[in-house]
């Protein structure tokens, strides 16, 4: 934010305008766009507006998230049919989504999928108390939160319940990787960039997050076996459900030999896995290109394990143990 004579300035977006730098003026309160961090072509007409939710969590506790309907308004579902859902889970992991427009979802909500994206305990945005609820407990209270948001979903009437996949990227790939794993809901999963050893982590990432995970976990090397056990990686034995992984291979962050360790065990196991890498990408895919590559082998591979034919035309993903399925 930054104050002028008369005016005022700040970053901020809307359900239909994405991140921008906005101009207010404080007589007559208008605002107008200066500068937009993209330029969107999307009919309004096919976007999904967010709904704010609460819904109940362990522990007595309440979370909150944007659920997203599907919505086009050249195609609709089947009447006699519910969506499928895809549960969102931020980086940071105490960073925080928000209802400004996300082009990744909407990519979703047009192809008739549901997206909840979840503001899990620890996020930033509700408070000092909520965002502390991830304190020690990474890899516990944002995976509760994940299935705690379908469930309500479910309950409400809004998803099918045979048809739920969690997606997330960094933070958000360790609680994709931890939910399938220590967890039998999500039917399938997509890690962008996941944690799957939180060890390596502790011992390989870049200085600015070297410590990062004594809050969030406790202390290493005192707490070493609490790593162990909340390391997905380490008990891939008990992951039943198919999982795609996108990692970029000039990782600094999340060392691309975690996402091959993963797809590695989950291939030996004899479940559906896909893995594609971006040899040019770091953490966080930046290309215009290699996003869009992303989301339709994402698609790709919904479709092959929820046995529906998508739309688009999409270059095929090499899926192992396809049969599996």
């Amino acid at each position: 934010m930054r104050v002028g004579a008369g005016f005022a300035a700040f970053a901020g977006g809307s359900p239909t305008i994405p991140e921008s730098i906005v101009r207010l003026d404080l007589n007559t309160r208008e605002c107008r766009v200066l500068r937009s961090s993209t330029a969107p072509t999307v009919d309004k007409a096919n976007l999904s507006a967010p709904e704010t939710i609460e819904f109940p969590t362990a522990d007595g506790l309440t979370a909150h998230a944007f659920f997203y309907p599907p919505r086009n308004r050249n195609f609709q579902g089947p009447a006699d049919r519910k969506p499928p859902l895809l549960v969102f889970n931020h980086g940071g992991p105490t960073a925080m989504t928000t209802a400004t427009l996300n082009l990744s979802i909407q990519y979703w909500t047009s192809r008739g999928f549901a997206v909840v994206d979840i503001n899990y305990g620890g996020s930033t945005g509700f408070g000092r108390s909520y965002r502390q609820r991830l304190r020690g407990q990474w890899g516990v209270v944002d995976v509760d939160d994940s299935v705690n948001a379908a469930r309500f979903l479910i309950e409400r009437g809004d998803v099918d319940a045979e048809q739920l996949a969690i997606r997330g990227g960094s933070a958000g790939g360790y609680t994709t990787l931890s939910a399938l794993t220590f967890r039998r809901f999500f039917k399938a999963g997509a890690s962008y960039y996941g944690v799957g050893d939180l060890t390596l982590l502790a011992a390989d990432t870049h200085k600015f997050e070297s410590r990062y995970l004594d809050s969030l976990v406790g202390p290493y090397p005192e707490q070493k076996q609490l790593y162990f056990d909340r390391s997905p990686i380490n008990f891939t034995e008990r992951l039943e459900s198919p999982l795609i992984l996108f990692q970029g291979m000039k990782d600094k962050v999340v060392p691309p030999n975690q996402a091959q360790t993963m797809f590695d065990a989950v291939k030996a196991k004899g479940i559906p896995v896909a893995y594609l890498t971006f040899e040019q990408e770091q953490h966080g895919f930046r290309r215009a290109e290699n996003i869009k590559r992303a989301l339709d082998a994402e698609l790709y591979f919904y479709a092959k394990i929820f046995g529906f034919v998508q739309a688009d035309v999409i270059e095929p993903v090499t899926i192992e143990n396809l049969a599996a399925a």
